[in-house]
């Protein structure tokens, strides 16, 4: 193969790769990125006896990694301050697609 082939070949798939990728998300307003497929089902986890007194338990998610989800596994946390609670994270869907609600102390 020559190298212009080459050259023009590599392109093409670089183009194809890319369009792929933005057929599943593409980003949205505020720096969002909005995702098309609908995240999984919330994986039911054992969560075990906490580590020690005042740990909450915050709760595993569907992260998007760009053409797939993949499950973080859940764990138990200590809160930054006293009567603090864990407010958990989820994907919002809009007529975009849908997007990541970040998790956060309250």
């Amino acid at each position: 193969m020559s190298r212009l082939g080459f050259v023009v070949r590599t392109l093409g798939l670089a183009l194809v790769v890319s369009v792929g990728m933005t057929a599943c998300a593409t980003a949205g307003p505020r720096g969002r990125v909005y995702v098309r497929v609908a995240p999984p089902p919330v994986v039911v986890e054992a969560r075990g006896v906490a580590p020690g007194p005042g740990h909450v338990w915050v709760g595993g998610f569907h992260r998007w990694t760009g053409d797939r989800y993949v499950w973080v596994a859940g764990s138990w946390g200590v809160p930054p301050r006293p009567r603090a609670t864990w407010v958990p994270g989820h994907w919002k869907n809009t007529r975009h697609g849908h997007y990541w609600v970040e998790g956060h102390w309250r």
